[in-house]
């Protein structure tokens, strides 16, 4: 077969043999194509020329196409619908979309998101699929690999091909259970250091951050447990005289669910800022930026402060 040159190629001349299928008129396809008569006509022979084919004749009823020409009508409408296809700007319609959006997320960010999120897919998407995946660390290599849509997390410093936009700013709170002495009168740090502790260590090693800024004051706290989830040590405070610190949305959402009781922390915390990140790569794509925008509305309608 031989090799044709495209760079020798005037694929606009396409353009005119499809105009020429459809009116079927020299002077009729060039204005289409806002082409003089003309010009139309010059064009129309280098097309010729091009295609090794007179393509179209006078007939009885105007111009008639060719042999070659009946056969390449269809081919090239399609060629012309693809290449418009590739540089048309792609549009993203929830209601049509189907596929699956990957979230890295810990337990406690899963619960503050996830039932709003798939609510607004089931209304506004319902062929789009969530899945929350097994989270790893910090969850940043899951975003740069590329094994995961977006991650849930507090992050500090990121790779440069990462985006990150904060969601909401929260604080520290301690949950005891309906019916501890300290629901009645609060807690001051002293009665504070003197309780038995669950602490929720996300990435199952290292101190938290709790026992970090008690460390810098020369202090420390009993920790009789230490477990991965928030959702565990809330389950066990429940059921004991325990207390657990943890961030105040995710202690009003669960102390909305069992028998417990939000305390202010009696310790100076700076403020937390879960944020959402997401490869470069994802950054424009119409699919991508629709799911952060509900992640956003999620956050704007849960009761939390916005960032």
């Amino acid at each position: 077969m031989r090799q044709v040159d495209l760079a020798s190629i005037d694929l606009n001349l396409l353009k005119l043999f499809d105009a020429l299928v459809r009116v079927r008129s020299v002077t009729q396809a060039g204005l289409l194509l806002g082409l003089s008569q003309p010009a139309a006509s010059r064009a129309l022979g280098r097309l010729r020329v091009m295609l090794g084919d007179r393509l179209v004749v006078r007939g009885k009823l105007g111009l008639e196409l060719t042999t070659r020409g009946e056969m390449l009508a269809g081919p090239v409408a399609r060629l012309l619908e693809d290449a418009r296809s590739i540089v048309s700007p792609a549009v993203f319609d929830p209601a049509t979309a189907t596929g699956r959006i990957t979230i890295a997320a810990h337990d406690h960010l899963s619960l503050m998101v996830g039932a709003g999120l798939i609510a607004r897919f089931e209304r506004q998407a319902p062929a789009l699929s969530l899945h929350i995946a097994q989270p790893m660390g910090d969850n940043v290599r899951l975003v740069e690999e590329g094994a995961v849509d977006l991650a849930l997390g507090i992050f500090d410093a990121l790779p440069g091909s990462l985006h990150r936009r904060v969601l909401y700013e929260d604080k520290l709170v301690c949950l005891v259970r309906s019916g501890h002495r300290a629901a009645a009168v609060g807690l001051d740090l002293k009665h504070y250091l003197a309780l038995r502790h669950i602490a929720v260590t996300i990435s199952g090693v290292g101190e938290s951050a709790v026992d970090t800024a008690l460390s810098k004051n020369a202090l420390d706290r009993h920790v009789a447990l230490r477990v991965p989830h928030f959702l565990a040590g809330a389950m066990m405070v429940a059921d004991s005289d325990m207390v657990l610190t943890l961030p105040s949305r995710l202690a009003r959402l669960l102390a909305d669910r069992l028998p417990l009781v939000l305390l202010e922390l009696p310790l100076q915390m700076p403020p937390l800022s879960p944020a959402m990140i997401w490869h470069e790569r994802f950054h424009s794509d119409q699919a991508h930026t629709w799911v952060r925008q509900q992640l956003v509305d999620v956050v704007a309608t849960s009761g939390s402060t916005p960032a």
